[in-house]
């Protein structure tokens, strides 16, 4: 299977699921429990932001279950990069469009998914080969009416808009036919995480699935 086909096959799977968990993690401890409501909560995925020092560690743990589509967000430099895939990270996730980056990325045979938001950053990862790119922030760049201006000039691009995304406003971007997916932490709290309450976690992933389904009924 070649890098591209590689990609080509994670960009799917997340466009299957909907939704990509938005996962900060402050103690890799926590990271195999998570995973575990994840999956039970029908939704495992994950993308673990490197916010914290545990990212690399947390990754390599949700990596080891098997179980879970496990990606790194946050990532500002080429040396992330490296941390994240040597961890066993599927996609790399960035707030903007670094060149850098994504030519990393390249190099190691990962999806990358850039920060777009405007149509030069939209323009600038097309060059870099990027056709899917993450808005973010979503909720104050426009939201959905600011993704369906861009999408009317860039016909073969599709978004993951993440940032201020939750229950209320899912449908909005879900009903945009080239948002793959959408990214929010609402389904997984940071505080929840870290008090160990798993099970809250996964009743709000459970919830989150059962209205992404309902709102996107023929993804998968």
């Amino acid at each position: 299977m070649t890098a591209t086909t590689t990609r080509t096959t994670v960009l799917d799977r997340l466009a299957a699921h909907r939704l990509v968990p938005v996962v900060v993690i402050d103690d890799a401890k926590d990271a195999d429990a998570l995973g575990a409501a994840l999956v039970g909560g029908g939704l495992p995925v994950a993308e673990v932001t490197f916010r914290t020092a545990a990212a690399a560690d947390a990754i390599r743990v949700l990596r080891d279950r098997g179980d879970v589509l496990v990606g790194a967000g946050t990532v500002l430099t080429p040396a992330q990069v490296d941390a994240a895939v040597d961890a066993g990270a599927d996609y790399v996730v960035s707030p903007g469009t670094s060149r850098a980056v994504i030519e990393r990325c390249a190099e190691r045979g990962v999806l990358a998914l850039p920060g777009a938001v405007t149509a030069t950053e939209v323009q600038a990862a097309l060059e870099l080969g990027v056709s899917t790119v993450k808005f973010f922030p979503a909720g104050t760049s426009g939201g959905a009416p600011a993704i369906a201006a861009l999408a009317a000039p860039f016909g073969g691009v599709r978004f993951v808009p993440t940032g201020g995304v939750g229950p209320k406003n899912l449908g909005d971007y879900l009903g945009l036919a080239c948002v793959a997916a959408v990214g929010g932490s609402w389904m997984v709290p940071r505080d929840l995480v870290r008090a160990g309450d798993l099970a809250g976690v996964q009743q709000l992933v459970a919830d989150a699935v059962a209205l992404a389904r309902s709102l996107r009924p023929d993804a998968a």
